[in-house]
């Protein structure tokens, strides 16, 4: 028999209520909180770094304050960066491409919950988020369960992202849709986000 972690990993209706599913989150809670008052950017913040979220590359970048549920449900690339206040809520994989920059407050969310306020009180879901290699997600975005962006794309800041968007693409919104394909000769001014 799955375990609730299981379930939530495989895409299946769990409990995230239950003892196990707590357990976990608490534990995770605990390292977080070491690595948002470790003194900044030493061998110990990216050891905390490094144990928190394992499946990911050694030189990420976070800026404290961070949060995330689970942590090794999240998979970023070489030379990911992260400013303040990010929210990862990693219930399915998070994936983040190499070299992509999440601008300060921006929120990626894998669960999803029942409409009907009975199944609601007894079971969510998860579905990943794949965020392509070299884009740019501007402040406050959010990023809705099971939607994919394309290699380097830029979301404009404050956009709400509840469909996939093709690769270079810059999508602003609420929700955001695509406004323009880009094509690398942009002048950054434009594109300020």
């Amino acid at each position: 028999m799955k375990t609730q972690k299981e379930k939530m990993f495989d895409g299946e209706p769990y409990d995230a209520h239950s003892d196990e599913m707590i357990a976990i989150r608490t534990k995770v809670k605990r390292i977080l909180h070491r690595l948002n008052v470790t003194e900044y950017y030493t061998e110990n913040f990216k050891a905390v770094l490094n144990e928190l979220c394992p499946n990911s590359a050694k030189n990420i970048h976070f800026e404290p304050p961070f949060y995330c549920d689970y942590g090794d449900h999240i998979y970023a690339g070489e030379k990911v960066f992260i400013n303040f206040g990010g929210v990862i809520l990693d219930g399915a994989k998070v994936t983040i491409g190499a070299h992509t920059m999440l601008a300060p407050g921006v929120h990626i969310y894998t669960a999803r919950h029942p409409l009907d306020a009975d199944e609601r009180d007894t079971w969510e879901d998860c579905r990943p988020v794949t965020i392509g290699e070299r884009c740019w997600i501007g402040g406050h975005v959010t990023i809705c369960p099971g939607v994919t962006i394309g290699d380097r794309c830029v979301i404009g800041a404050g956009s709400v992202v509840v469909k996939d968007i093709p690769a270079d693409s810059l999508a602003v919104g609420n929700p955001a849709r695509v406004i323009r394909k880009l094509n690398g000769t942009e002048d950054p001014k434009d594109l300020a986000c």
